[in-house]
C-alpha cells in the first residue's frame, strides 16, 4: 500500500546543516519503506493512487532517540492508568524488582507514552529480558550503549530543562524526560534520515518558528504524529 505524507516542511537529514529542507514536501511510503522523497506537487502528480495524509502547517523529520532508555524502561515504573495513580513515570520504582511481568507492562506503558514524542529509538543497554522483548515488540529501535551526549549532560548538569508538556519536566530527583527536545537541539536528538529505501521511521511536529533557509524548527512535546516501519503508530487526538 503507497502512502503519501505532506507537510509544510520535510526535513529528511536535520542533523546535516547542508541538507536542505523541502517547503511543501512529501514522503512516500510503501510496506516498511520509504519510496519517495520530494516536493509534494511532483509526488502527488507521480503516485495518482497513493493515499494521502496531509499534516498541514507541520514539519516532517526523522524521529527522535531517547537518550534515557534504560533508565526510563528498567528503573522507572510507568503506572497504570487503573491503579489511579497518574501516569508520571516513578523514580527507581522498578528498581530491585524481580516480577518480570510487571517490568514488561511497565516498559509497554513507557514506550507507548515515549511515541507520543516522536521517540523511534530508544538507548540501551536493556538487561532485562521482558524490556527486551517489549523494545522489540514495539517496532521502536534499540540502541547499544547508554552514552549521553555532551549537550544532555550539560542540560543535566545546569538544570536547564524547562516544565514543559506531560512527563518532560524538570530533571530533578533522578527523572529524566520522555520528550528528547526537552534537553536536546532538535539537530542532536533526531535519529537517521528520512532517506529512499530506507525504514519509514520518522515524526510530524507542530512547528514553533521558522529559521534560516526556509527550514522549521519543531516545539518540545509539539509531536503530531509518529510513524514505525510505515505504520502511523500514534496521532495526537
Amino acid at each position: 500500500m503507497l502512502t503519501l505524507h505532506r507537510a509544510a516542511f520535510v526535513l529528511p537529514d536535520p542533523a546535516d546543516p547542508t541538507a536542505p529542507s523541502i517547503a511543501d514536501g512529501a514522503v512516500v511510503v510503501r510496506g516498511e519503506l520509504v519510496e519517495a522523497v520530494g516536493p509534494y506537487g511532483e509526488l502527488a502528480a507521480g503516485y495518482p493512487g497513493a493515499r494521502v495524509r496531509d499534516w498541514g502547517a507541520a514539519v516532517l523529520a526523522p524521529g527522535l532517540r531517547n537518550p534515557y532508555g534504560h533508565w526510563l524502561l528498567e528503573r522507572a515504573y510507568h503506572p497504570d492508568p487503573r491503579e489511579e495513580v497518574g501516569v508520571e513515570p516513578v523514580a527507581d520504582g522498578l528498581a530491585g524488582s524481580t516480577d518480570e511481568a510487571r517490568c514488561g507492562a511497565s516498559a509497554r506503558r513507557g514506550l507507548q507514552r515515549m511515541l507520543g514524542y516522536g521517540v523511534t529509538a530508544v538507548a540501551g543497554p536493556f538487561e532485562r529480558a521482558s524490556v527486551r522483548t517489549a523494545v522489540a515488540r514495539s517496532g521502536v529501535v534499540g540502541l547499544p550503549g547508554s552514552a549521553v551526549s555532551s549537550a544532555v549532560a550539560s542540560a543535566v548538569s545546569s538544570g536547564g530543562v524547562d516544565g514543559g508538556p506531560e512527563g518532560s519536566g524538570p530533571l530533578d530527583g533522578g527523572a529524566r524526560p520522555l520528550d528528547p527536545l526537552a534537553v536536546l537541539p532538535f539537530a542532536e536528538a533526531v535519529y537517521g534520515r528520512v532517506a529512499v529505501g530506507g525504514r519509514a521511521d520518522f515524526a510530524v511536529f507542530a512547528t514553533a518558528a521558522v529559521v534560516g533557509g526556509g527550514g522549521a524548527q519543531p516545539v518540545a512535546g509539539g509531536c503530531l504524529a509518529t510513524v514505525l516501519g510505515g505504520r502511523l503508530v500514534y496521532r495526537r487526538r
